[in-house]
């Protein structure tokens, strides 16, 4: 029964992780590492990363990885700030106070 288990968890992580291309690094990055790849190329607009990063991992575990990112990015600023993280994100997207 524990071998089942332990088979079934292991086939779920393999899910959230993807060799990389040949010829490109051979290690193996989980969904965080892919997160801050993706998001710091996307804010230096280099496409080149975007692609590169967006490959490392599935795309559920990457839109995960940047979800979880942004969270721990407002909640560091919210307190940063002493503000409410709810303040923090509309200022952050623009939106007026609510």
């Amino acid at each position: 029964m524990w071998g089942r288990m332990r088979k079934s968890g292991a086939r779920f992580l393999n899910a959230w992780r993807v060799e990389t291309q040949p010829g490109r690094d051979t290690r193996t990055h989980n969904l965080f590492e892919a997160a801050a790849a993706y998001v710091s190329a996307c804010a230096e607009d280099d496409q080149e990363r975007i692609d590169e990063a967006a490959a490392w991992v599935s795309p559920e575990a990457l839109s995960f990885g940047v979800n979880e990112l942004a969270c721990r990015a407002v909640i560091a600023l919210a307190r940063e700030r002493d503000e409410s993280p709810r303040t923090v994100a509309r200022a952050l997207l623009g939106l007026p106070a609510a």
